[in-house]
């Protein structure tokens, strides 16, 4: 199925879209103006191709992949490595969590990358081992692996604190 055939179809989908896209972004640490522009590219590429979707999970995984990739190339840039960014120097609320969200939240920002991708992937996005190694190009193995170190990472953090069940 095409991703959208007209403007009404197009503003539906950006606003499925945009919250999983901007909350992908702000687990690879990019402050909102790059979160904004990651999710305006996702969405100028998709509007750009001619790919078509058979489900909602492949098109999910498609722009999952897309999100991941245009995090790493803002990462990678030149600019970036050159520059401090403004979002590092004030500290901003994600809008779209709730008050006890946001203590999780922060321990697992503090995790390496690849601890926070696989842990957003999983827990606040739904997928499995196998269907997050395709998105991030790695085994189901090596990803069942970073989710336990994750956990564990998470656990020894949380030692103490209201969220010791999780």
């Amino acid at each position: 199925m095409p991703v959208w055939r007209d403007a009404t179809d197009a503003a539906a989908f950006v606003q499925l879209y945009s919250n999983m896209i901007l909350r992908l972004c702000f687990t690879y640490s990019l402050g909102r103006a790059d979160a904004q522009d990651v999710c305006q590219n996702v969405f100028l590429k998709l509007l750009q191709s001619d790919r078509r979707f058979d489900s909602e999970g492949e098109t999910r995984a498609f722009i999952v992949r897309m999100t991941i990739n245009e995090c790493k190339d803002v990462l990678n840039s030149g600019w970036r490595r050159r520059s401090v960014p403004l979002d590092e120097l004030i500290e901003h609320a994600v809008p779209f969590l709730s008050a006890e969200d946001s203590g999780v939240l922060a321990t697992v920002q503090r995790l390496p990358v690849k601890y926070r991708e696989v842990i957003y992937l999983c827990y606040y996005e739904g997928y499995n081992a196998e269907e997050i190694a395709a998105m991030v190009g790695a085994k189901p193995a090596a990803i069942r692996q970073r989710l336990a170190r994750a956990r564990t990472k998470l656990k020894q953090e949380l030692e103490g604190s209201e969220y010791e069940t999780i």
